[in-house]
């Protein structure tokens, strides 16, 4: 701070403004000073003290001399710009400057006049010849010389500037004489010699080319008249020699096959999901009203035209509507109504009177078909004999409309009925289920499939708004109509089989109403269950139609998936029906038989392992063996070990198990059993009993891959070797038996490593040893290194600046504002004095004009 502010590179400042510097430094409110949280020794602080106002004042007075002269000359460009030497230079006096400029003159008067004439100070020579004289063009160029010997040079022109050829050629004592005595030939003596001869040598070159066409000419005559003498037929061998060609490589032959080969050739645009449903349905409408006519007895082909008399003015003609079009275009083409949608207004009309019409009897349509005959009987046409002098045309027309066969009533009554037994061929949404079970019920399955399919397409949502509400409704009352048809005595299982298909195009079709669908009526079955367990604390299987919904699930949606919103619930539902359900009937045992193998059909591809479903068949098998104790197994609830169900599928009887045939368990059980004999019972525990085994067989085949499979079948395996009578059941289920077994000691002798805990380092003990730290030296960047600590450097001081320059930039901003806003108030000003000294002039104008009217007035 002992710098006076004005000291700049040893430049003494007058003394009024080092002491107005002064002042400023020692007034208190021109003084910031920054301070300091603490004082640090040492340290050698910069900018603790500033004067704002001095910085200020120079910034701005900078932007005066920058920034605000290019902004008064933006948009100039025409700018006088002052090139004297040394004008602004602030170190050069008066004198120096005007003696620098003289010698500058001076220098500039003394360069060469002419900056092309390189003759002007000393003379230049090309291999010792003077520039100058080569400038003359005395040489002499042949170019005109069209000779054979093109390019060679004459031996004049060679004597003449290369010495006639040099060393190559010596002079003979005549030569040297005759050039002696010759005397040399001027420049124009020499060019007019040169003309002279290039035009007698071109003279030549034409006269012989004249004398070649001619013996050309010739020639050609003479050969065509000998050509007859020497033609002759040449062998065809030697001919075949001749015109032998080689054979094309493969290359050629895949080139030739490509020429030759099919090309793409366009064909119709495919026909969108929309296009097609609306073309279905057109279909369907067309049929439906070809159906009404014919239950109705009409016949489009048997309809005579109206005969109309030659005689006849036409005076009650009469338009009932008006036809007529507005004519509009459409990219070009004129838009006309088409006559397929005339017919499928009709189409419409006549399939919304199908119920009306379908409810008709009989003798009505015998009525009309009566009144129909009537009036088109020719006797109607009594103006057809009258006019036998009409022209020969309208007379076989006549002809040919009477030739038509005509229907007898028999007929029409007998298609009146077919077409009233068909199928209609458009259906609407039913409402409510009542109408949609009238629709389906005491039909067969194949009619019941059509139904479906033409409500499907007659209602696609593409063809209208509401139709997608009314096809996901359908697929709940479908849902319903399944769970009616299994709970039918017998259930009609092959109906619900076919209808399982429209069921999964209407999934397709809205995935998420149908899972909602779905969802509900699972989520109903789940309520119930849990409401009997919390009463009871145990429940009973549920019957056929919990058991089909359950299949249907699985065609559905995926059952791979790990976590599903519905088959996940699906599964957890059977989980409780294996852990929860009672086993006290056959009944019983055939519900579980079918829930495990909807369990294996769910896990068939993920091969999740279910541990219900290993314990249940386990309990099964424990059922239909006569030896109980030691088990060596655990049994899991609903199963005991001993007690009254303990012997459920134990057979006793060796006549039964020796007549039992295989065959699959029927579903119709579920419902339960009919009245049976003792022999048929045994049959059907004998066929329990197989399942059993088939299904364990299954699951060894998806879990043999588990790391703890012994573990999994050890129960069944203790089972089936010492508890089952394995001697005593038919040869089917001993095969099995033996087979199951085989594949649990085949595959649960893989070794394993048993789980164990993960190794740890031991924890060492505390110890009290100082750590050592470097010492850090705050307020300066810590690095690893030298290069380290360099790039930080640059990297804080480039952050540094370019907060700088980004400071620097708004005030610039700053200051061209204020300028602007101070040109634009100047303006504004400048108008409003403008504007008042016009108002002015005005109103003293008007004065005087008043004036002077009130003159004239007082003057009348």
């Amino acid at each position: 701070m002992g710098k006076t502010a004005g000291a700049k590179k040893g430049k003494q400042l007058p003394a009024a403004s080092i002491k107005a510097r002064g002042e400023v430094r020692n007034n208190p409110f021109e003084v910031k000073i920054n301070k300091q949280k603490f004082n640090v020794l040492g340290r050698k602080t910069k900018h603790d003290v500033g004067l704002p106002g001095v910085s200020k004042s120079k910034a701005l007075k900078k932007r005066k001399e920058t920034i605000l002269q290019e902004y008064k000359q933006r948009g100039k460009s025409s700018l006088f710009t002052d090139k004297r030497f040394g004008e602004y230079d602030t170190k050069l006096t008066p004198e120096e400057k005007m003696m620098k400029r003289f010698a500058l003159e001076r220098q500039r008067t003394s360069e060469k006049k002419n900056l092309y004439n390189l003759n002007e100070d000393e003379e230049l020579t090309h291999y010792g010849q003077s520039l100058a004289e080569l400038e003359k063009l005395n040489d002499i160029v042949d170019s005109d010389s069209d000779s054979e010997e093109r390019g060679a040079l004459s031996a004049e022109l060679t004597s003449a500037h290369f010495g006639g050829g040099g060393l190559l050629k010596k002079k003979t004592a005549s030569d040297q004489k005759y050039e002696e005595m010759e005397k040399p030939k001027s420049r124009k003596e020499l060019i007019e010699e040169m003309i002279a001869k290039s035009k007698e040598e071109k003279r030549e070159r034409q006269t012989q080319k004249e004398k070649t066409l001619e013996l050309t000419e010739k020639l050609d005559s003479d050969w065509k008249t000998i050509q007859g003498l020497l033609s002759h037929k040449v062998p065809k061998s030697e001919r075949k020699k001749e015109d032998e060609k080689p054979k094309p490589d493969e290359y050629d032959k895949i080139v030739r096959e490509l020429g030759f080969e099919m090309k793409a050739m366009p064909c119709d645009r495919m026909k969108s999901e929309e296009e097609l449903a609306k073309e279905e349905k057109e279909r369907l409408e067309k049929l439906e009203a070809d159906r009404l006519r014919r239950m109705r007895g009409e016949d489009k082909e048997t309809k005579r035209p109206k005969h109309i008399s030659a005689d006849d003015l036409m005076d009650d003609f009469i338009i009932n509507k008006d036809d007529r079009l507005m004519l509009s275009y459409k990219d070009g083409v004129a838009n006309l109504p088409l006559a397929e949608e005339a017919d499928k207004e009709d189409g419409d009309s006549e399939a919304d009177e199908e119920e009306e019409e379908a409810g008709d009897s009989a003798e009505e349509e015998d009525d009309d078909d009566d009144e129909e005959d009537e009036s088109d009987s020719p006797d109607n046409h009594s103006d057809l004999e009258s006019d036998a002098g009409s022209d020969q045309d309208d007379d076989d027309a006549e002809d040919k409309v009477t030739k038509k066969k005509t229907k007898s009533k028999e007929e029409k009554i007998a298609d009146a009925k077919a077409a009233k037994a068909e199928l209609p061929f458009t259906f609407g949404v039913p409402d409510s289920y009542e109408r949609f079970q009238s629709l389906l019920s005491g039909k067969p399955a194949e009619q019941q499939l059509v139904v479906l399919e033409r409500i499907q397409k007659c209602n696609h949502p593409s063809l209208a708004e509401g139709n997608k509400d009314k096809l996901q409704k359908l697929f709940g009352f479908l849902i319903e109509y399944i769970a009616d048809l299994a709970c039918s005595d017998p259930p009609d299982l092959k109906t619900i089989d076919k209808l399982v298909v429209p069921l999964y195009n209407l999934c397709q079709m809205f995935p998420e109403a149908a899972a909602e669908s779905v969802r509900s009526v699972l989520n109903d079955t789940a309520c119930s269950l849990d409401q009997l367990i919390e009463a009871k604390g145990r429940t009973t299987f549920p019957g056929l139609p919990v058991l089909i919904y359950l299949k249907v699930t699985a065609i559905l949606f995926p059952t791979s998936d790990f976590r599903h919103p519905v088959v996940t619930p699906a599964m957890i539902i059977m989980s409780q029906l294996l852990t929860k359900c009672s086993v006290s009937s056959l009944e019983d045992v055939a519900a579980g038989l079918c829930v495990c193998c909807l369990f294996l059909e769910y896990v068939s591809l993920s091969q999740r392992f279910i541990p219900e479903l290993i314990n249940f068949l386990l309990g099964l098998l424990h059922m239909a063996a006569p030896n109980k104790e030691p088990t060596g197994y655990t049994l899991v609830p609903p199963f005991k070990a001993h007690g009254r169900n303990a012997k459920l599928l134990l057979v006793e009887n060796k006549e039964d198990i020796g007549t039992w045939v295989k065959k699959s368990l029927p579903l119709a059980a579920i419902n339960g059993l009919q009245q049976c004999s003792e022999s048929e019972k045994n049959h059907f525990k004998l066929t329990c009993v197989a399942v059993c085994l088939d299904l364990v067989r299954r699951c060894v085949d998806i879990y043999r891959s588990l790391p703890p499979f012994q573990e999994i079948m050890s129960p069944i395996k203790v089972l089936l070797c010492d508890h089952l009578p394995h001697s005593e059941y038919p040869a089917q289920l001993q095969e099995l038996r033996i087979d199951i077994l085989k594949e649990i000691e085949c595959h649960g002798k893989k070794p394993y490593k048993p789980l164990v805990f993960e190794k740890q380092m031991p924890v060492p003990m505390k110890m009290f040893t100082p750590k050592v730290r470097p010492v850090l030296d705050f307020g300066r960047k810590q690095s690893s290194n030298k290069v380290d600590h360099e790039r930080k450097k640059l990297i804080h001081k480039h952050k540094k600046e370019f907060k700088g320059a980004v400071r620097e930039i708004r005030r610039d901003n700053q200051f061209l504002a204020r300028v602007q806003l101070s040109e634009t108030m100047e303006r504004d000003a400048e108008r409003k004095k403008k504007v008042k000294e016009l108002f002015n002039s005005l109103s003293t104008q008007e004065g005087e004009w008043k004036a002077l009217k009130k003159r004239k007035r007082k003057g009348k």
